[in-house]
C-alpha cells in the first residue's frame, strides 16, 4: 500500500478517464446498434473523414489509440467496405487509408448524432465556461505531451 493512497474521486487522470468512458459509451450505443460499429472503428472513420490519406500509424498518433486497436478497427472497416487502402502517390511502399463511399454514408449518418450529443452535453455550460473548458483542455493536453516526452527520455 502506498504511503499516501490516491483519492480517486479527486485524482484528475482517473476523473478524465471516467468522463471519457461515459461520454464515449453513451454515443457509442447509438452507432453500435444502427451501424455495427465499435468505438475504435468510429474514431478511425471520423479521423479519416477529417484527414483522408493517413497511414494506420498516423491514425493511431492522432487518436492516441493503441496501434493494435487501430489495426483491428482498420481491418474490420476494410472488410466491411467502409475504408479503402491504397499506395501513397509519393511513396509506393506506404499504404494510406481513405473512407469509401459506404464509409462516407455511415459517417454522414453518425456525425449529426455525435454533434447533437456533444451539444446536449455542453448545454449545461455557459459560453464562458465552454471557452474556459477549451483553454483548459488545450493546456492540459499540451502539458501531458510534455510530461510524456520527459518520462520517455528518462526511461531510455
Amino acid at each position: 500500500m502506498p504511503a499516501t493512497p490516491i483519492r480517486l474521486e479527486r485524482f484528475l487522470p482517473y476523473r478524465l478517464s471516467i468522463l471519457s468512458n461515459v461520454v464515449s459509451t453513451a454515443i457509442a450505443a447509438a452507432y453500435r446498434q444502427r451501424f455495427d460499429l465499435s468505438i475504435p472503428e468510429w474514431r478511425v472513420l471520423a479521423v479519416l473523414s477529417r484527414y483522408p490519406g493517413l497511414a494506420a500509424r498516423e491514425v493511431a498518433e492522432r487518436t492516441q489509440m493503441d496501434a493494435v486497436a487501430v489495426s483491428r478497427a482498420v481491418t474490420r472497416l476494410l472488410r466491411n467496405g467502409r475504408l479503402r487502402r491504397t499506395k501513397a502517390r509519393n511513396d509506393r511502399r506506404r499504404s494510406v487509408l481513405q473512407v469509401s463511399a459506404e464509409g462516407a454514408e455511415v459517417y454522414g449518418r453518425i456525425a449529426p448524432l455525435a454533434l447533437q450529443y456533444e451539444q446536449a452535453l455542453i448545454d449545461v455550460l455557459t459560453p464562458g465556461e465552454r471557452a474556459t473548458l477549451d483553454r483548459v483542455l488545450a493546456r492540459l493536453t499540451e502539458r501531458a505531451g510534455e510530461l510524456a516526452r520527459e518520462f520517455e527520455s528518462r526511461s531510455v
